[in-house]
């Protein structure tokens, strides 16, 4: 898998010339990561954007009964990472872990940094992806205060049907914030 899908996805938003590209492409770091392996795990420092060229990643944190809860997920052409942990640069409360065997495209936090200064359009690119995420996040926290499981699972559903074929039903339900088997009685339901 190439870059081409990156290059593509960034021209969706900003505009690069023949020779930013050449300078963006030297900035990634592509990697082929097993199923279940993780990119980062809770206590490391997250150091590095991942853009999927192929695949499936989660984010997730153990809670305090020892259970998996699920608060992000990036299939193809989506990108992750723990900003939390990557812009303050101490340790991440969270997991990103391969769903799926995944090709990503990496970027250094520090390398990123550099490509700002050197193609200005790429922290513009940045932001808008940022803002996009940021406005998905707080429509997800609405959904979750103000619909019932049944009506989030159905929205999901509807806006996201690749990953319904993709992810484990109990990653699911993680996600949605519901057990398992409530996510089986509203499929059943069908």
């Amino acid at each position: 898998m190439t870059n081409e899908n990156l290059l593509s996805h960034i021209h969706k938003f900003v505009l690069l010339n023949d020779n930013e590209k050449a300078i963006l492409q030297s900035y990634f770091k592509n990697e082929t990561v097993k199923k279940k392996e993780h990119l980062l795990k809770e206590g490391q420092k997250c150091t590095a954007n991942y853009f999927i060229l192929k695949g499936c990643l989660r984010m997730y944190y153990i809670t305090e009964t020892g259970t998996e809860q699920i608060v992000q997920f990036a299939i193809d052409n989506w990108w992750l990472t723990d900003y939390s942990s990557l812009d303050s640069g101490k340790p991440s409360q969270f997991n990103i872990q391969t769903v799926e065997n995944t090709e990503v495209a990496i970027l250094d936090n520090k390398i990123q940094e550099e490509g700002f200064k050197k193609i200005p359009a790429l922290e513009r690119y940045f932001r808008i992806i940022l803002q996009k995420a940021y406005a998905a996040s707080i429509m997800r926290l609405r959904y979750i205060f103000t619909q019932s499981g049944e009506e989030r699972f159905h929205h999901f559903n509807n806006s996201f049907p690749e990953f319904v074929q993709r992810v484990p039903q109990y990653m699911l339900a993680s996600y949605l914030g519901f057990t398992p088997e409530f996510l089986s009685k509203i499929r059943a339901k069908k």
